[in-house]
């Protein structure tokens, strides 16, 4: 099973029970990480440099490295393999052909026109990794962020069998958000077992430079994640 997550952390986030609960069982499972190249040299936007002061960090390049390691540590404490591709940088450090920074104010917006063309690499980078019998979850791309759009469609692009998964913590801030993306779709609910809620807590834990701009807190996050996972993980299939 390879889980598809547009950023550093998406996958255990949103699946980090279930995933620990298939390794138990047997299954190889993997978390692929589109959108964590290292950006260019050129100077962060104002608004990327805030974020790296709220996470902790002193420069793009120290951000997608910590954050990397970050998420080994995660996806070990839920049994997962990991693979980060390069070449796709966070929005928050791509530019138009001005130099200018294509998402200067927000990551919550409609992907900018100028990146029409970027699912299709990133289809293409899929593809040149993906073995015939892989089983594939996508993301939902509940919560709007741009690449979470841009790597649903990447992902739709390899026209294969896909399971769909609730983007974390968007779901669990914004509920209401996910009925008019599932309508069409199929529901299956996995039961997480007591262990694989308490490695999902942890997992997430492990990415300590996002708490409090995801949960607010550890003991937020712990909450609201065995909430959310005690009644089963769904994943949707569209028919």
């Amino acid at each position: 099973w390879i889980y598809i997550s547009p950023h550093l952390d998406d996958a255990v986030l949103s699946a980090g029970g279930l995933i620990y609960d298939q390794v138990r069982a047997g299954i190889r499972v993997e978390t692929w990480t589109l959108v964590c190249g290292f950006p260019p040299e050129a100077d962060p936007s104002p608004f990327a440099q805030v974020l790296h002061f709220q996470w902790g960090f002193a420069s793009a390049e120290e951000t997608v490295r910590l954050r990397r390691a970050e998420d080994a540590r995660a996806a070990a404490r839920v049994g997962a393999q990991t693979v980060h591709f390069d070449g796709f940088p966070d929005c928050i450090y791509r530019r138009g052909a001005d130099g200018e920074p294509l998402y200067p104010l927000d990551v919550f917006v409609d992907p900018h026109p100028a990146e029409a063309g970027l699912p299709a690499k990133m289809t293409a980078a899929l593809l040149s990794r993906l073995a015939s019998n892989d089983v594939l979850v996508c993301p939902l791309g509940i919560g709007g962020h741009a690449d979470h759009i841009l790597v649903r469609r990447a992902v739709e692009g390899l026209n294969r069998p896909l399971w769909y998964y609730a983007d974390v913590p968007y779901v669990l801030n914004r509920p209401e958000a996910l009925t008019p993306l599932v309508r069409a779709a199929r529901p299956k609910v996995r039961q997480v077992s007591s262990a694989g809620l308490s490695a999902w807590v942890e997992g997430i834990a492990a990415y300590a430079s996002q708490m409090s701009t995801l949960f607010e807190s550890p003991e937020k996050m712990q909450e609201m994640v065995e909430t959310y996972g005690r009644e089963g993980l769904r994943l949707w299939k569209f028919e």
